[in-house]
């Protein structure tokens, strides 16, 4: 089990749920309050108030180092709060997906497809116990939704960084969780690929799934996000894609960029300040 944490460092809010307050509100899936994250003396979050709402598709998006793979690790109990809260829907029946930057993982370990994926089932009843044909199953069922059910049997370091890809959708898949956390899912890998994996995005939130998702494309995220949360250590719009991606908003988030660069220096709250929109 060690191995697969190591390569998947994912955590489940089930697991830990003295780590979030909860609330009954029907439509708010996870709401933020005043939310602060620190690395030793510097602030990465601060400020962020706000909800994502049960079955929602949002786009965070923003400036690098302005905080948006903190925010989701914040989100998962992966970093721990300076300050405020978070609070879960009491709700909640299954288990929080987590895909990490592609970067994160070691892909040194000697497994192949086939167990990368079926272990995305493991939350459910144990490492691979009962790894059986109904589970078989399974894997190749979401295997060859991906396009990767020929690899069943190659092993992960011999795969290309979009098929790698293909290969982690899959496992979550058979992680069937109420809400999916992916972290920048589509950098570094082939147009064709990242077509194929928007398509199971938006399978995956017409299903009903709440989806949360770094990135970096913003044509991708015109095209196929509705809502966008753009952050640079603060809230600085957040509500419908078209509203919150348009020029000036992008030229703000740039200015506040160039002063979060120089991390020994509080730049004030002037450099924050910008019209409100209205959350959705």
């Amino acid at each position: 089990m060690t191995m697969i944490n190591s390569l998947f460092p994912e955590k489940h809010p089930p697991q830990s749920a003295s780590f979030y307050d909860s609330h009954t509100e029907s439509q708010d899936l996870i709401r933020l309050d005043n939310l602060c994250v620190k690395y030793r003396q510097h602030i990465a979050l601060e400020a962020l108030s706000g909800s994502f709402e049960k079955g929602s598709l949002t786009a965070i998006i923003g400036p690098n180092g302005g905080g948006k793979s903190t925010l989701l690790k914040a989100i998962l109990g992966m970093e721990p709060l300076a300050s405020g809260s978070i609070s879960l829907n009491q709700n909640l029946q299954g288990t929080f997906s987590y895909l990490p930057q592609q970067a994160e993982m070691d892909r040194s370990f000697p497994l192949t497809v086939q167990d990368v994926v079926a272990s995305g089932h493991c939350q459910h009843q144990g490492f691979f116990k009962g790894f059986d044909k109904k589970l078989q199953e399974k894997v190749e069922e979401a295997l060859e939704e991906v396009g990767m059910l020929e690899c069943l049997n190659r092993a992960l370091d011999e795969l290309s960084g979009g098929q790698f890809q293909r290969v982690l959708f899959a496992r979550l898949a058979l992680q069937d969780a109420d809400c999916i956390l992916l972290d920048e899912p589509f950098t570094a890998i082939d147009t064709y690929t990242v077509n194929d994996l928007i398509k199971i995005i938006l399978k995956w939130h017409k299903s009903g799934k709440t989806l949360l998702i770094v990135n970096h494309d913003l044509d991708l995220v015109q095209d196929h996000f509705p809502t966008s949360l753009m952050i640079a250590r603060r809230v600085l719009q957040w509500g419908n894609t078209k509203d919150v991606v348009t020029l000036e908003n992008l030229r703000h988030a740039k200015h506040i960029s160039r002063h979060l660069e120089n991390r020994d220096v509080d730049p004030g709250d002037e450099i924050f300040e910008v019209k409100k929109l209205t959350h959705v």
